[in-house]
């Protein structure tokens, strides 16, 4: 068996084969970013030839975020996963998940290293970790996503590396991984600026753990966002006035505070109107992400730095960055998750927090992650710890969907991931609702005069005004009227 500094090298089957039926594997990355490739492909293909065999191989699977969602749509397809957490972006594994075959457990990102490291989830068999690089101490260089590869790689039993050549082995020059104490022992996490680094540019794996190396020479699967639309562009356009009247005010900083924004095309689109808009003042990130429109912001001077978990680019885009590192490594640093979404930091740096809804209520409450209260989309990812902790939680979306036949705004939301009280502010294409001091009445009025489609406004100004008091009125009997007409009927509208 050929070696690299006593480690052994495998085929990505071969080490396939040593996770068992009914391990916990831990798959680092973050967003298809860092993660796995080779190997969790091969154990889609093992469990379906043992499955052929009349054999059972299913797995729980857990990751720091989304993986590639081809892996997932793999390990789905071949109904190898059990049980699955935190987060997902895979049609079909979506589809395994609502289909009550797989266990999904949807949490908050910030917390999975500490869940891990104190055995809330159970122990991790095999954690397969991405790497650009490895020495023969165990020092290992992660890639473009960090996630909770440090944590999973020093609480499994087992680890298998895949080194990735695609990779600059320099992407350590801008990592920055530290563990966080345990509990009654915490001190203050030493941060004062996103761009602070506190720790290592490596993860330390015991030799003895590193079961097998799998070489392989593959970018990240990050496709590209579509054209922003009009309606994105209109909801940016209304965030960034909306700011810059913040400013003026002098209830934002004029030099701004650090910014958090998800992923997506709306996201795009107010990054890009930030950074076209001559009147605001350059920025930086405290982030999770870093997608294509910030390095091109970075370039431009525009943002003046990113702390994030992952490097989400396009292959392309990466490879400008490695061209011209010298110039991006003193402006990115990426963390683990436990850092980068952490609520302390989030709290300490004033971030403030731009995330998309799918619903939202009239009385501020957003619904972030379930259709119709029952099927799952992705799941929370790291919208909860910033949304909860931030000097401004942003929640952004679209007023309608499927042509108008679905409000975003409605009287009661079928599930909610983020509470009235930590919701501050509410856009859409057609407004901004400021929800700061106001009371329930006062956000209702607001949010369906500002926010709503003209064509929903009387119908939820209707419901508000023949409530039956209380401080949040409601009507128990039809608050989820407008959802059981789409059900019934295909549109919201009776």
């Amino acid at each position: 068996m050929n070696t690299i500094y006593n480690f052994p090298v495998m085929t990505a089957e071969e080490a396939a084969e040593l996770v068992p039926d009914g391990a916990k594997i831990a798959l680092g990355g973050f967003t298809p970013a860092g993660s796995p490739k080779a190997v969790p492909e091969a154990i889609a293909l093992r469990a379906q030839e043992l499955h052929a065999q009349g054999k059972s191989y299913k797995l729980d699977v857990l990751t720091g975020a989304s993986v590639s969602s081809s892996i997932d749509d793999k390990l789905a397809a071949a109904d190898a996963v059990r049980w699955r957490a935190p987060y997902q972006t895979s049609r079909l594994m979506r589809q395994s998940i609502n289909a009550d075959k797989v266990e999904f457990v949807d949490m908050h990102l910030s917390e999975i290293s500490q869940m891990v490291d104190y055995g809330f989830l159970g122990e991790i068999d095999v954690a397969v970790i991405e790497a650009s690089a490895i020495d023969n101490r165990g020092r290992v260089c992660l890639t473009t996503g960090i996630g909770c590869a440090p944590t999973f790689a020093r609480r499994a039993k087992k680890v298998i590396i895949e080194l990735n050549s695609y990779h600059s082995p320099r992407l350590a020059e801008i990592t920055d991984i530290a563990f966080i104490k345990p509990p009654p022992n915490r001190y203050p996490i030493p941060i004062y600026h996103p761009l602070d680094k506190i720790g290592i540019g490596h993860v330390e794996i015991p030799p003895e753990r590193i079961a097998a190396i799998v070489e392989t020479n593959r970018p990240d699967e990050v496709g590209a966002f579509g054209d922003c639309g009009e309606v994105a562009t209109r909801i940016a356009a209304n965030f960034v006035q909306f700011m810059l009247n913040e400013i003026a005010a002098g209830r934002v900083p004029r030099n701004f505070l650090p910014l958090q924004s998800g992923v997506g095309n709306i996201n795009n689109a107010v990054l890009k109107a930030l950074g076209d808009n001559e009147d605001f003042p350059a920025f930086c990130m405290f982030s999770e992400v870093l997608q294509d429109s910030a390095v091109e912001l970075m370039e431009r001077e525009r943002i003046t730095g990113v702390s994030a978990s992952s490097l989400t680019i396009m292959p392309e885009t990466l490879q400008h960055v490695y061209n011209n590192f010298d110039y991006f490594s003193h402006r990115i640093v990426l963390r683990p998750q436990e850092l980068s979404n952490n609520p302390e930091l989030v709290r300490r740096l004033g971030v403030i927090a731009l995330n998309v809804a799918l619903e939202m209520d009239i009385y501020g409450n957003v619904n972030s992650t379930h259709l119709f209260g029952s099927s799952i989309m992705n799941g929370i990812g790291g919208s909860g710890d910033f949304e909860r902790n931030s000097y401004l939680s942003v929640f952004m979306s679209p007023s309608t969907a499927k042509n108008g036949a679905i409000s975003a705004i409605v009287p009661m939301c079928t599930h909610v991931d983020h509470s009235e009280h930590s919701v501050k502010v509410i856009v859409t294409e057609h407004g901004v609702a400021d929800l700061r001091g106001l009371s329930p009445r006062s956000k209702a009025e607001t949010i369906i005069n500002n926010c709503a489609a003209p064509e929903y406004r009387d119908y939820l100004m209707r419901y508000i005004t023949s409530s039956r008091g209380g401080h949040i009125g409601q009507h128990l009997d039809n608050a989820f009227e407008l959802h059981l007409n789409y059900l019934k009927s295909g549109k919201m509208l009776p």
